[in-house]
């Protein structure tokens, strides 16, 4: 299943890794700052009384 990269499957790995690595991160930093703004806006409302 795996193609023969030859002298280049390094390269090619290591950027699929580097790849995966920071879509996790943009992720988790995404849902992490969903989180954050919720609880801001959750605050923000029970402030106002809705």
């Amino acid at each position: 299943m795996m193609p023969d990269l030859g002298k280049y499957a390094f390269a090619v790995l290591s950027s699929y890794g580097v790849t995966i690595i920071l879509l996790s991160v943009i992720v988790v930093i995404s849902f992490w700052r969903a989180r954050k703004v919720r609880a801001a806006l959750d605050e923000i409302e029970n402030r106002r009384g809705n």
